[in-house]
């Protein structure tokens, strides 16, 4: 084979500009490097999405970062895109549509995209996360385009600090870690459940004020034991069956410690959509040493306990006079069962153990009882109680008579006529909480609990559902949607420099969403307030939970702030474009 020289070079170029690095003239033999230019400006500033403003650069811009000829020559600011963008997307049929092009707009214009997802909150989360983004799980193989975080397999197994190392950012304070085996309702998608960790790190951004540079989206992949991702030929991940026992054991640790080593002491990690039998050790593993947080068990719980507090207006009893009843007894029932537990045993003045006894959970074998105790999980028991045998939902509420019935087994249209009727007769203004998700999954829609409680029921639910009309009489049903809690907690936990995160730190962010909930809301039978004002809803909650922080001596940034609202709002990211030099 001929060698490349200078004089090669140069003559192939017919005289355009000399191929310095040998791309043109390379074969495909020939090993080329990717150069590319340490300070953005000309065509790579339009190819930087953090830099890159579109048609909003002004003229001094263009001139100054050799953009003339780059761009048509209009100016057009920041709000005339969105509001272009925004009737783009509304233009598209099917929640996917939308998704893959707000996916579009984060890869080429980031300030661009967190702006129209903080000013169209309500019409664009359940784009942008559930339930379209369990539809792009589903068929992220398909529509994979550019990988946006860190995919850290069984190869990298000895090698994960170094994978870490080729992250371009240093100063990384939210990481968000899935292995795919339980993606929202929709069970194991593998290495296709990146779109979990992008999207929830697009919310701590948006909705907690997270800078973007600062998040950092991971997905463990030990492979999949879901057949027909191992036969799809665009499957993108490890196409084995999943590693399990020490193998599985062995990756995560040094994955954990690596975090640490790289990121230091303070960074949070969130686990994201682990199997329940993961989700629990991972969680008892590291909270002692890491900075670890489950949004499934820890969040889901959060948010739930926020709905409860404040429905007590709407039902004019403290939680400490209900009973509550779960249909599902994984890690998102129990995880709310055991820090209601731990409201009420303070609202009572009495022991965990003690206040477990208003908890009643159902399983797939029926009421979790003492006479069940040998066949059970570990996590499952605590509520394990002493009564006799049950082997259905519907015999569970007419044993029990709860006042609170929450759905968190994924099984959709769990809660029937029937259920609802019942709950209905007990109570004057039963609280149901259909918590599972995507809507497909969900126990009961929105319109069934109010049509079946003839408008009594007191409702939530985990996906979307519209306003409905009842005998003249509309109810609004919020969603209890762990977006209100996460990104606002993350931001609590980075402003006071936090190293562990305390089970009353949960309390606290669950206490300051509950009294963010306004007399307006309540008129309409929310239990939650309007996501349109997120933001603020994020700060107090960040405030809250940095409080604590503080009081609890796990704050390492001190001095402690005089106004913590003040500066959990100060330290927001703004997407507003900034003016360059």
């Amino acid at each position: 084979m001929k060698s490349v020289t200078n004089s090669d070079l140069k003559s192939s170029v017919n005289g355009g500009v000399v191929d310095v690095y040998g791309e043109d003239s390379a074969t495909t033999e020939h090993n080329i490097t990717p150069w590319s230019l340490s300070v953005s400006s000309g065509y790579s500033l339009l190819r930087d999405p953090r830099y890159n403003k579109g048609l909003a650069f002004t003229e001094k811009e263009r001139d100054t970062h050799y953009l003339r000829g780059l761009l048509p020559p209009v100016v057009l600011d920041q709000e005339l895109q969105e509001k272009r963008l925004m009737n783009n997307i509304r233009q598209y049929q099917f929640p996917l549509q939308k998704y893959m092009a707000l996916t579009e707009l984060q890869e080429r214009n980031e300030r661009l995209f967190y702006k129209l997802l903080i000013e169209n909150v309500e019409e664009l989360l359940p784009i942008v996360y559930t339930p379209t983004v369990g539809e792009a799980c589903q068929k992220y193989g398909s529509i994979f385009r550019r990988p946006q975080g860190l995919f850290i397999s069984l190869k990298e197994k000895g090698k994960i600090l170094d994978v870490l190392k080729n992250w371009p950012e240093r100063n990384i304070q939210v990481i968000v870690v899935t292995d795919g085996e339980r993606i929202l309702g929709l069970g194991d998608l593998g290495c296709q459940g990146m779109g979990i960790p992008v999207g929830k790190l697009a919310l701590y951004s948006a909705l907690g004020g997270v800078r973007p540079s600062m998040c950092l989206p991971v997905t463990i992949d030990v492979g999949t034991n879901n057949e027909k991702l191992l036969n799809d030929e665009f499957y993108i991940g490890l196409k084995q069956k999943r590693a399990t026992g020490q193998e599985y054991s062995e990756l995560l640790h040094e994955f954990m410690n690596a975090v640490k080593q790289n990121y230091g002491e303070n960074v949070l990690i969130q686990f994201e959509d682990f199997a329940n039998h993961n989700a629990f050790e991972l969680l008892s593993k590291y909270r002692h040493t890491h900075l670890v947080f489950n949004d499934d068990i820890q969040g889901t719980a959060a948010v739930v306990l926020a709905g409860l507090v404040s429905a007590q207006k709407l039902t004019n009893s403290p939680l400490a006079d209900h009973t509550f009843l779960f249909l599902g007894a994984g890690e998102a029932g129990t995880g709310i069962a055991e820090l209601i537990a731990l409201y009420l045993s303070k609202q009572m003045n009495a022991s965990v153990e003690e206040s477990r006894k208003k908890i009643w959970l159902v399983d797939s074998k029926g009421l979790i009882v003492s006479s069940r105790k040998d066949s059970l999980q570990d996590f499952k028991k605590p509520w394990a109680h002493e009564h006799e045998p049950v082997k259905d939902l519907l015999g569970a509420i007419k044993a029990i008579k709860p006042t609170v019935l929450i759905g968190s087994a994924g099984v959709g249209r769990s809660f029937t006529k029937e259920v609802i009727e019942v709950m209905s007769s007990i109570n004057e203004r039963p609280v149901i909480m259909a918590l599972s998700n995507p809507t497909t999954q969900s126990e009961c829609t929105a319109e069934e609990a109010y049509t079946w409680s003839k408008g009594r029921a007191i409702f939530a639910s985990g996906s979307p559902f519209d306003p409905v009309e009842y005998e003249g009489s509309v109810f609004v049903s919020t969603q209890a949607n762990n977006a209100y809690i996460f990104p606002g907690f993350g931001l609590g936990l980075v402003i006071s420099g936090a190293v562990r995160v305390h089970d009353d730190m949960l309390l606290a962010a669950a206490e300051a969403l509950a009294g963010q909930v306004s007399k307006e809301n309540y008129e309409k039978g929310m239990i939650y307030p309007s996501f349109s004002s997120i933001r603020k809803i994020s700060a107090h909650i960040a405030a809250n939970v940095a409080t604590k922080a503080y009081e609890l001596g796990v704050a390492g940034r001190l001095p402690r702030p005089k106004d913590i609202v003040k500066c959990a709002e100060s330290s927001m990211y703004s997407p507003t474009y900034r003016l360059y030099r």
